[in-house]
């Protein structure tokens, strides 16, 4: 065991201080790595005010994690001492059922072991990356191109998969119609990366104040949700439209700009129940769908993606100290639009 120093929530909607955590041995198929960056999610703040349901505490948050491997154990085959890694969403899968299988361990059939807030095979609590060290199974690492700076990249390995693998699901690319609601982020990581598949990206936002960002990251329209004319003006438009809105909304206005057999789906999970009038879908044959982060083969293709098109987050670099001022500004949307915790201030 290994004792570091961590950001944790001792209780429910407590503010992160500052304490120290154990981290298991490096066991035979393990990687040791010193955590240099880590993204704080919105999911961090849902986690530590329990705003998805009872949780367990002292929690560490954190699965935007980028950092350096510092010790392997004698069976890892796929990374050396010294090289950039990173750890998403999850630790573990059953690894035997057709998902893990497929490559798809996110939607492992008997649940994956959550970075953090969860409990992991041998019984003790998962911490995330709030912390100076994190201790994972190499089959659950991914590798960090040398075209990435580890503070941008960071944040790909939640926001940068999340909004990756449903556009590449529903074949987004040169032809296609994107829409990408909220522009937070997830949004601004949308925007970027269905820019980069060579889709024609337009924004729907509550108003027009980040439009200039928008644009300079891709986004080819920027529109007000706000404004009626904007539903009128759209109506019929898009063959996807990726929402990234983790709070409850009337989705039919939204639907209605879905070309026929188009997609809207939801990648934003609110605390709150979600209601859906179905006479909304059937003038289109319109779906509503959601996706879970990414399977590790394709968080790894991600990365390479993002890598071969200088893709990185955008981000504000901040103290461990000020996470908990920073949960408060991101509740507020008041981030462009990531912050990252350097690690060495923990």
């Amino acid at each position: 065991m290994t004792t570091v120093a961590a950001y944790a929530a001792p209780a429910a909607k407590a503010p992160l201080e500052r304490t120290t955590i154990e981290r298991r041995a490096v066991g035979e198929f393990d990687v040791l790595i010193d955590v240099k960056f880590a993204g704080i999610c919105h999911s961090d703040i849902h986690q530590a005010r329990e705003g998805w349901g009872t949780a367990i505490f002292p929690m560490v948050p954190g699965h935007e994690i980028a950092g350096v491997v510092s010790e392997v154990g004698p069976g890892v085959t796929k990374y050396a001492v010294g090289d950039r890694v990173g750890v998403g969403c999850m630790v573990d899968s059953c690894r035997a059922c057709d998902n893990c299988r497929a490559g798809l361990q996110q939607y492992c059939v008997k649940r994956p072991t959550w970075t953090y807030n969860d409990v992991d095979k041998d019984g003790e609590p998962t911490y995330g990356g709030y912390s100076e060290k994190i201790v994972v199974d190499e089959n659950y690492v991914v590798r960090i191109p040398d075209g990435l700076s580890l503070d941008v990249a960071a944040p790909l390995l939640c926001a940068g998969i999340t909004t990756y693998s449903p556009l590449r699901h529903w074949n987004v690319g040169p032809g296609k119609k994107v829409a990408v609601v909220g522009f937070g982020g997830l949004g601004h990581m949308g925007v970027k990366i269905a820019h980069a598949l060579g889709a024609e990206v337009t924004v729907l936002s509550q108003s027009l104040r980040k439009q200039d960002d928008g644009r300079r990251l891709g986004a080819d329209h920027y529109h007000a949700t706000s404004d009626p004319e904007t539903f009128e003006k759209l109506k019929g438009t898009f063959d996807v439209i990726l929402n990234t809105v983790s709070a409850p909304f009337d989705f039919a206005p939204f639907l209605a700009l879905l070309r026929t057999g188009g997609a809207m789906v939801n990648v934003g999970l609110p605390e709150e129940p979600v209601e859906i009038t179905l006479s909304s879908l059937f003038g289109n044959r319109r779906s509503v769908t959601s996706s879970n982060i990414g399977g590790i083969p394709e968080t790894q293709e991600m990365l390479d993606f993002c890598a071969e098109h200088g893709l990185g987050a955008e981000i504000e670099l901040i103290r461990a100290d000020e996470i908990n001022e920073a949960y408060e500004r991101v509740l507020v949307s008041d981030v462009r639009y990531r912050f990252v915790i350097d690690a060495t201030t923990i």
